[in-house]
């Protein structure tokens, strides 16, 4: 039986409620969206698929950029393709510590032993938090995030999203561990991960370094204080945010070229209240139009001391702590006394007890000049960052070597860019990159460093000479496994050994995603089928950490690049066109939206925001997606329920040949649009179809197809074969109630049937005559409704201007305007009608 003659079994009233749970379960049970390995990599559509951060809630951004790349893999499915299309759970990192911290009132402190008996608080105080070992820590982590998981998992089923359940994977679990611990070590051995001491951005909150692409400029209130420095010549003033870092002061430094201060330089001048005895050196980098135009060099109170202290070799005065507060005893050379009244203070309160001191010296000129400057944060901390000295595992990525930097450039050239001026972010980035990648952070709750340090004989770590497990062996955790010719009984003794206590940097793991998920050195007939990756979706704010992470680790462990393209999410907007963000507050939860409007709705509102486009959140645009969805149905129930087709019916009739040929139009409009990633453009064609498709053709040949003979065949032939091709253009944006009709009349699932091709639908039609009549339709039933007269009112007489090929489809218009006398006329200048109603 063909698709033309079976029979359809339609609900007596079809509804959108229940539609994802019903489908969600049969997709799953019928392995709908199950990868098929057993195709060649030339049959294979592969996608990186990002892995959501699982900490708290997924919020309505998330449910927007996850729909675009599920509209396009779904495309793809039906083009044919077998998609590799897997999920992945971002579960270490910063994010899940803090939520672990709040939500079982407890706090990590690694000295304590493991308590196998430990359960956290019956009544959680997150501001008096218990202190657990690193092991149970990590256990509450994992039992955190498992619940959250399950919950992030239903939201996804829910919204449809048509991943390979079954390749699930977490950034935490042995799979991504290992591979994160491999690929590092192969660094290692390369030369491209080393380990240095040196000064480093760091968040007193989370006491952990923060790399260059994890910092955000937030604008903070402030003051310019201006201080008298002593030369042997008279009074030095320098302006500077920052009194509460003089006991760090090693230099005061002027441009090289500023008259003012071309006398003083290779002399020394001393800081007021400590007398420190401190060089006046020139740099480029000192701005003559800042201030006195000349600066204090403190280690460190901006990445401009640190440029200055490395290029001016410089000594180290180091003042502040990993706990954001000065340190007990004064750096070497500064005097005690006066440094006894900062020992132990943060920031804030040294910087009010210096500016009280400075006053009572004199050595305050005039009043504090309030300003407000940009501060550098880490992007999810709440206290400004500071400079301290700490040993780091870095990797290189071009911020040190212009030749890595060069081929940096040159893969994101060769990278297939949507929407192509994204490229530049990319390439500002790289060019301004002003270190290598700092991977280490002094957390818990993440992939191990494999690392090991022997111990001297004084029990001092030789960082030169680490020990690192061989690769079948791992995952590993230096803080609890013995590094190979050890013993357990050796740890932490002179002549044993001590375990790396750090944990890589989340992108760390992320970057190594195609990896992951793609079985690298585990699976390597998948890994052959899928990498390089087809695409890699995401927002357009982290090019700089997550898209250009993964291009680095696959430039350098393979020579290529992880995939061929990058299609870019905007971000979503509040009403007062901020973006949403957790840390703001003003996120919308798409639970209840699911809910209320079904997930069609809300999925047709996310496939209107354009690539790369950042995109206000509108419920509005939801209410529409729901009308279509609804309109879907019942304009699928009208046409199943005109009545029999017979088999291979051919379609004969002008109209019917004019609107399929209009529809193959729109087929080739919709494929184009997919294969630039433009699903915003696939919709928006697809969608006015389908609307004047109901609001004209349907009304033009709703009486002959209700009839009898080789016309109400035509009709019903193309009206159903429509539906066959909008229900599958609809598809990828809208999967349960195309898949809901499809499964009124069809076998096995619309989102496994092949994409329409121009080709199936009749090439001898003429749209003009489909648009011709339509528009005839519409001024008539505007004479009408002017009239205030009913759509059913009878026509007595029509005139109809400028419409030569309105001839062909006379009858229909006849019947579907109710027009009982209708005369054509040419006319040169466009299409109009004359109506006269029925007394």
């Amino acid at each position: 039986m063909t698709e033309q003659s079976r029979i359809p079994s339609i609900p007596a009233k079809p509804s959108l409620d229940g539609l994802e749970e019903k489908w969600v379960r049969v997709w799953d049970d019928e392995g709908v969206y199950r990868f098929d390995r057993s195709r060649p990599r030339s049959e294979v559509y592969s996608i990186d698929t990002p892995p959501p951060t699982v900490s708290g809630s997924l919020h309505v951004g998330h449910v927007f950029s996850y729909t675009h790349t599920d509209a396009v893999a779904r495309y793809h499915r039906m083009r044919g393709r077998a998609v590799f299309y897997p999920m992945g759970w971002d579960d270490n990192g910063l994010p899940t510590e803090r939520r672990v911290q709040n939500h079982f009132g407890v706090r990590c402190d690694p000295s304590l032993p493991y308590d196998p008996d430990f359960e956290p608080p019956a009544k959680p105080d997150a501001k008096r938090q218990v202190p657990v070992s690193r092991r149970n820590f990590i256990e509450l982590c994992e039992r955190l995030t498992e619940v959250d998981e399950k919950a992030f998992e239903e939201l996804w089923r829910r919204v449809g999203l048509s991943v390979d359940w079954s390749r699930l994977y977490t950034t935490i679990g042995d799979v991504a561990r290992t591979a994160s611990q491999r690929a590092f070590l192969r660094n290692l051995a390369r030369g491209e991960a080393y380990v240095a001491e040196a000064p480093t951005l760091w968040d007193v909150t989370f006491r952990t370094a923060v790399a260059q692409a994890e910092l955000e400029d937030r604008e903070q209130p402030g003051a310019f204080y201006r201080l008298r420095f002593h030369g042997d010549d008279g009074p030095v003033h320098i302006e500077t945010t920052r009194p509460e870092l003089l006991p760090a002061c090693v230099a005061v430094v002027a441009h090289p070229d500023d008259e003012r201060y071309r006398e003083l330089f290779g002399k020394t001048v001393r800081t007021p209240l400590f007398g420190v005895e401190v060089p006046v050196v020139a740099h480029r980098l000192a701005d003559p139009g800042k201030g006195s135009g000349i600066a204090m060099v403190c280690t460190f109170g901006d990445v401009t001391d640190v440029t200055w202290w490395r290029e001016l070799d410089l000594p180290t005065r180091a003042v502040i702590g990993w706990d954001g507060r000065l340190a007990a005893d004064p750096p070497p050379g500064v005097p005690a006394g006066p440094y006894s009244e900062l020992a132990g203070k943060t920031v804030h309160s040294a910087k009010e007890r210096v500016v009280e001191l400075l006053r009572e010296s004199g050595d305050l000129d005039g009043e504090p000049r309030k300003i407000t400057r940009p501060v550098k944060f880490y992007e999810k901390g709440s206290r400004p960052l500071e400079i301290v000295t700490t040993r780091q595992w870095y990797i290189r990525n071009g911020g040190r070597d212009a030749n890595l930097r060069a081929e940096m450039i040159a893969r994101g050239r060769e990278l297939e860019w949507h929407p192509g001026y994204m490229r530049a972010r990319y390439e500002n980035w790289v060019e301004g990159l002003n270190g290598d990648w700092l991977i280490s952070r002094q957390r818990f709750f993440g992939v191990p460093i494999p690392v090991w340090y022997p111990l001297d004989e004084s029990g001092e770590p030789r960082y030169d000479e680490p020990i690192t497990p061989p690769e079948d062996a791992l995952p590993v955790d230096p803080s609890s496994d013995v590094p190979p010719g050890y013993t357990e009984d050796q740890r932490g003794r002179p002549g044993g050994f001590v375990g790396d206590p750090d944990v890589m940097d989340t992108w760390a793991t992320s970057s190594l995603t195609p990896q992951i998920a793609g079985g690298w050195e585990r699976d390597a007939d998948l890994f052959g089928r899928v990498f390089p990756y087809d695409l890699r979706p995401q927002a357009h704010d982290i090019i700089r950490t997550w898209l250009f992470s993964t291009v680095v680790r696959a430039h350098l462990e393979h020579g290529s690049l992880p995939w061929k393209a990058t299609a870019l999410s905007g971000w979503i907007l509040d009403p007062d066109r901020k973006k949403m963000s957790k840390s703001k507050g003003n996120v919308v939860t798409p639970i209840d939206l699911l809910r209320e409007y079904g997930s069609d709705a809300v999925r047709y509102w996310a496939a209107n925001g354009r690539p790369g486009t950042d995109t206000a959140f509108d419920t509005g645009q939801i209410k529409i997606g729901r009308r279509l969805a609804i309109k879907i149905l019942n304009a699928s129930k009208f046409v199943l329920g005109l009545g029999d087709v017979k088999e291979d019916a051919p379609v004969t009739e002008p109209l019917d040949k004019a609107m399929l040929a209009t529809l193959a139009g729109v087929v080739r409009d919709a494929t184009e649009a997919f294969e630039g990633y433009d699903y915003t453009r696939a919709l928006e064609r697809t969608e006015r179809f389908f609307w004047e498709f109901c609001d004209d053709y349907l009304e033009l040949v709703k009486a002959r197809a209700y009839g009898e003979g080789p016309e109400a065949q035509s009709a019903r032939a193309a009206l159903r074969t429509a539906l066959s091709v909008l229900l599958r253009l609809f598809a990828p944006v809208l999967p349960f109630v195309t898949e809901e009709v499809w499964s009124w009349w069809r076998e096995g699932s619309v989102h496994t049937a092949s994409w329409p091709t121009p080709g199936e639908l009749p090439a001898d039609g003429d749209p003009a005559v489909l648009a011709a009549t339509g528009e005839a339709l519409r001024q008539v039933r505007k004479a009408k409704s002017e009239a205030k007269a009913s759509m059913r009112a009878d026509v007595s007489r029509a005139v109809v201007r400028g419409s030569g090929v309105l001839r062909i489809a006379r009858p229909d218009l006849v019947a579907a305007g109710r027009i009982a006398d209708l005369t054509l006329e040419d006319a040169p200048d466009g299409l109009t009608v004359d109506v006269v109603l029925a007394p």
